[in-house]
């Protein structure tokens, strides 16, 4: 179970100004979702806490360290 999880985390940078739920250079946990995916979206938990779907160019994903993947899931 533990290494499922560890495929589900993941982390993606804002590269828009035109969303008001979204920062700039923000790093946003993206949450699985295959049907968005295929639209060439992301799930994405904003600024207001919740999680919406994001077109995908809005993003570049990134690989996090271990180490401060705790910290940012605790700061989103």
């Amino acid at each position: 179970m533990k290494a499922r999880r560890k495929q589900e985390i993941k982390f993606a940078v804002c590269i828009t100004d035109t969303e008001p739920d979204l920062k700039p250079r923000k790093i946003y946990q993206v949450l699985p979702d295959e049907a968005a995916g295929k639209g060439n979206h992301l799930r994405v938990i904003d600024e207001s806490g919740e999680d919406y779907l994001y077109p995908a160019g809005f993003f570049v994903l990134v690989e996090v360290p271990k180490e401060a993947e705790r910290t940012l899931l605790l700061a989103s």
